[in-house]
């Protein structure tokens, strides 16, 4: 299915290279001087992050990246307990062969997960060429581009952990290398409650029932990705799948609209902007659907149903990694590296609004690398990469409450989720806080997983499914345990 052009073979090249930050790489270098080290932290995984908003399915479940409507809030049922351990709390942990990014997602009764299985070398194998400065390089932390690679679609049983299928849907080499703390598969799957849908970037686009029938794959063409892997998740949009491809220096960015029915084209649009991990969102204001889009160039609204740009205006001037949010009339975008910055947008502006400023307030501070921020309740919580708290009013930007700390210290790369008045935070270590939604930061209880966590966990009803390093783990009622302790899944 899929055909690699022949390319010059990418080589190292001493100081170069940005993992995210790629204005840096393609349009002057940022101030702060070596773009090797102002890449050192990132995690392309977590833009696994990414989420999903305009997900056709039943809002008790949680049918893509950051839930049904690409909040990461649980609209409905009580969400976690404030007093979860992993002793009292744990129904089932499933093994999970592989390693994988991706969140899990949740509808009727099934879990879908996706996973990348590392083979051997294939000789003769090399990722394409990337630039800096005009230069050939090779990002200090790229790896993998060179090897066999198996990329499978999981199902499990939400209640019991049991594995209900699996399906190897890309088996062979990639086009290009990924971040060594990244995985090919962090793109976070979407299901419309009759098909799921998994995106693994230039590796393709498949579509299967919810019993597991393939229906239909898609190549949409390769997408470099400055050797760090994708990590922008589908949404879903009034019967299109939407997928955001943004790479290297912008000169072929795109996003594109798949009948989800079919797998076919709709509309393609391309976009001047460069690599990005941020998933879009879909909202609706005064009976238009927008569809959000972050960059480094421009944050872009567009029409989802034709493509067609309803407004777009100056960018973040960072990476783009960050979920758009949005409160009210207002589209809130963050990003957290190099520099920190929020700011607001109205959803009624319409045109070309670069040469304005239609920011209705700005800020720069609390911000973190990977994690996707929260709002919830018309307050936007921020989160830096160690997990310190910043509150604002999201109509207003001004400040609620500043330098909330939790119990536990630690890198973050999954976002924050709510529900039930609380959110939950949960570090690389597997170590989890979770504080009171509101005008006060009070934190009411922490728990560890014991493994290393980086996925953004999902919410249903009162259960709370987190992805480790090695298994799904799903946290529930004490009392209300599963017999079964899950399959393994390949």
């Amino acid at each position: 299915m899929h055909t690699y052009h022949h390319r010059s073979p990418a080589y190292s090249a001493a100081g170069t290279g940005c993992a995210g930050l790629l204005a840096g790489i393609r349009r002057k270098a940022p101030a702060s001087g070596n773009p090797a080290v102002l890449a050192a932290t990132l995690i392309a995984a977590a833009l696994v992050a990414a989420p999903t908003l305009g997900a056709e399915a039943d809002a008790n479940d949680w049918p893509g990246f950051r839930g049904a409507d690409g909040s990461g809030i649980a609209r409905s049922g009580p969400g976690p307990a404030a007093d979860l351990t992993l002793e009292r709390n744990l129904l089932w942990k499933a093994k999970i062969e592989g390693r994988g990014h991706s969140s899990p997602v949740i509808t009727d009764g099934r879990i879908f997960l996706t996973t990348a299985i590392v083979g051997e070398p294939i000789p003769g194998a090399e990722p394409p060429e990337h630039t800096f400065g005009g230069q050939p390089f090779r990002h200090p932390q790229a790896t993998d581009g060179n090897r066999h690679h198996t990329m499978n679609v999981i199902a499990l049983d939400a209640d019991q952990g049991d594995l209900l299928w699996t399906h190897t849907a890309y088996a062979g080499r990639v086009y290009d290398d990924r971040h060594s703390e990244s995985s090919y598969a962090s793109p976070t799957p979407v299901t419309d409650g009759e098909r799921v849908y998994a995106y693994f970037g230039s590796e393709g686009v498949y579509a299967y029932t919810m019993e597991g029938e393939p229906v239909w794959e898609r190549d949409i063409g390769d997408i470099k990705t400055v050797g760090l892997g994708v990590g922008t998740s589908p949404v879903l949009s009034d019967g299109l799948l939407i997928i955001l491809a943004d790479e290297d220096s912008g000169d072929d960015s795109f996003i594109v609209a798949l009948d989800a029915a079919t797998g076919e084209e709709v509309w393609k649009r391309k976009r001047p902007v460069q690599a990005s991990w941020a998933t879009p969102i879909v909202v609706e204001h005064d009976g238009q659907k927008q569809l959000l889009t972050t960059g480094y160039e421009y944050v872009i609204a567009y029409d989802p149903t034709d493509g067609s740009e309803l407004w777009r205006a100056k960018g973040l001037e960072n990476n783009a990694i960050h979920t758009p949010m949005t409160v009210g009339d207002l589209a809130v975008f963050t990003s957290g590296y190099p520099g920190k910055v929020v700011f607001a947008i109205p959803l009624d502006s319409r045109g070309d609004l670069t040469g304005d400023d239609p920011r209705v307030w700005t800020y720069r501070k609390g911000t973190g690398y990977v994690p996707s921020n929260l709002l919830y309740d018309g307050l936007l919580y921020l989160t830096n990469d160690g997990g310190v708290i910043t509150c604002l009013d999201a109509r207003t930007g001004e400040v609620v409450y500043e330098g909330g700390r939790l119990p536990i210290r630690g890198r973050y790369s999954a976002s924050m989720v709510g529900g039930g008045g609380r959110i939950l935070m949960v570090n690389t270590d597997g170590d989890a806080a979770i504080i009171r939604a509101g005008r006060e930061h009070e934190v009411l209880g922490s728990f560890s997983l014991g493994e290393s966590v980086w996925a953004t966990p999902a919410i249903v009803g009162d259960r709370l499914y987190v992805r480790g390093r090695e298994h799904l783990f799903a946290l529930g009622p004490a009392g209300s345990k599963a017999d079964s302790t899950g399959g393994d899944a390949p």
